[in-house]
C-alpha cells in the first residue's frame, strides 16, 4: 500500500473509534467538488453538462471549511470539475491541512505547472493526477490529443518540487491488460507515490455509453491485470487490500456510500458521489433523511454494475478492521488472480431506475435566479 504511516494510523484510528461507538454509519473520506465547470470534456464523464448558471457557481471557502466540521472525516479528496479553475483552492487546501485532515487534490493537470507554486508540500498533502493508462489510452479517454504528455511533465515538476504525487486511473471496457500493466510498471519507474485504481461507472449522461464495465467483466479484467503484478504486489496502490481484492471478485461486498459523502454545490448528495437524486443542506439530513436501504446492487438498477471505490472502499477498510486477518493471504501472496470468485448479489429484486437529473437542474436554476433577484444590502 502507498498510503502514508501517518494517513494510515489516524484513519485505522478513527475507524476503530467508531466501532467501539457501535457507529453503524459514518464517513471516512469527504469528497468535494467545490465546482463542476471543467476545462476538458471527457467522454465517459457524466458532471459537466450543467446550465452555464450552474457550471459558474463555486463552494466558498467558508462552505469547504464548514463541509469537514459538519463530516469530521480525517481526509478530503477534492475533484470537480477541475478544482485548479477555483480561484480559492489554495486558500481551501491550507485550510484543511491547518485542521490537520488529510488532503488529495485531484487534477487533470493542464494547469498545474501555471498554479502549482501556489501550494507547498506538506506530508499531509497529495496531488492526484488524472491519467487512465498511456498516451493513447488517456488521450482517447479525455479526448483530446496530448494531455498525457502534459500531465507527465506535471507529475515531474511536482516530484521535482517535493510534493507527494499520485495518479489517479480509471478503467473502461476494452481496456487491455497486458497494456495497463506496462503503464503502471511506467508510471512506478517515473516514481509516483501511489496510484488510485477503479473501473468507470455509467453515468446516465455520460456520451459514451459503450465503454463501461459491467460486474464480470471488471473482476476478469483486473485479475488480468494484476496477474501481471505479482498479485498486485509489484505496484503501489493507494488503497486497502481488500478492496483490490475485491475488484477481482475475491469478496462479497455490500457498498457503503455514506462512507465517502459528497458535498458539492448543490448540498450533500444522495445517496453517493455517483448518484444524484436528492440533495440535503446537511450533513446531518444526509445521514438521517437517506433512505439508504433502496441503494446498492441488488436494490436498485442504477447500481447493479458499480464497483467503485466511492461505494466499496470503505466497505473494504470496514472488513479489515473486523477481519484482519483477512489481509494476511494478500500480504503474502497478493490478490488471487485464479480460482472460483466469491458469490455476487442477486439483482432479481432491484427496483428499476428513477430519473432525477431534470427536475433537480431546474430547480437549481430556480434558486440561482431567486438568489440573483435580490437585491445586495448595501
Amino acid at each position: 500500500m502507498a498510503i502514508p504511516l501517518k494517513q494510515a494510523a489516524r484513519v485505522g484510528a478513527y475507524v476503530v473509534k467508531q466501532h467501539l461507538l457501535g457507529r453503524k454509519r459514518y464517513p471516512i473520506v469527504l469528497m468535494l467538488e467545490p465546482l463542476f465547470r471543467c476545462n476538458l470534456a471527457c467522454a465517459g464523464c457524466g458532471k459537466i453538462d450543467y446550465p452555464d448558471e450552474i457550471l459558474n457557481q463555486r463552494l466558498t471557502y467558508d462552505q469547504c471549511m464548514e463541509a469537514i466540521e459538519e463530516c469530521g472525516t480525517p481526509v478530503v479528496s477534492i475533484a470537480g470539475g477541475e478544482p485548479l479553475l477555483h480561484r480559492e483552492m489554495p486558500k481551501i487546501v491550507r485550510g484543511f491541512i491547518e485542521r490537520e485532515k488529510f488532503v488529495i487534490l485531484c487534477t487533470n493537470a493542464l494547469l498545474l505547472a501555471k498554479k502549482i507554486d501556489d501550494y507547498e508540500p506538506h506530508p499531509n498533502f497529495s496531488w492526484s493526477i488524472h491519467l487512465d493508462g498511456d498516451k493513447g489510452m488517456h488521450d482517447k479517454s479525455v479526448c483530446l490529443d496530448g494531455v498525457y504528455e502534459k500531465a507527465v511533465d506535471a507529475i515531474k515538476l511536482a516530484k521535482a518540487k517535493g510534493f507527494r504525487t499520485q495518479i489517479n486511473c480509471t478503467l473502461f471496457h476494452g481496456t487491455d491488460a497486458a497494456r495497463t500493466a506496462a503503464f503502471f510498471d511506467e508510471m512506478t519507474a517515473l516514481g509516483v507515490d501511489g496510484i488510485t485504481i477503479s473501473p468507470g461507472y455509467a453515468y446516465e449522461r455520460a456520451p459514451d455509453q459503450e465503454h463501461f464495465l459491467n460486474r464480470e467483466r471488471t473482476k476478469n479484467l483486473f485479475r488480468d491485470i494484476f496477474a501481471r503484478g505479482d498479485g498486485g504486489k509489484k505496484w503501489s496502490f493507494t488503497q486497502s487490500d481488500l478492496f483490490l481484492d475485491f475488484l477481482a471478485g475475491n469478496q462479497t461486498y455490500e457498498c457503503t456510500p455514506w462512507s465517502m459523502p459528497l458535498r458539492c454545490v448543490f448540498g450533500w448528495q444522495k445517496p453517493c458521489y455517483l448518484l444524484g437524486e436528492g440533495y440535503a443542506k446537511t450533513f446531518k439530513e444526509l445521514m438521517e433523511g437517506t433512505e439508504w436501504q433502496k441503494y446498492g446492487v441488488g436494490n436498485y438498477e442504477k447500481c447493479a454494475n458499480c464497483m467503485v471505490h466511492c461505494g466499496f472502499e470503505g466497505t473494504a477498510v470496514a472488513d479489515s478492521v473486523k477481519h484482519p486477518w483477512k489481509l494476511i493471504p494478500i500480504a503474502s501472496r497478493g490478490v488471487k488472480t485464479s480460482g472460483p470468485m466469491a458469490p455476487d448479489i442477486p439483482l432479481d429484486r432491484q427496483r428499476p431506475a428513477e430519473h432525477f437529473h431534470s427536475r433537480i437542474v431546474e430547480r437549481q436554476l430556480g434558486e440561482i435566479r431567486a438568489r440573483k433577484a435580490v437585491p445586495e444590502k448595501v
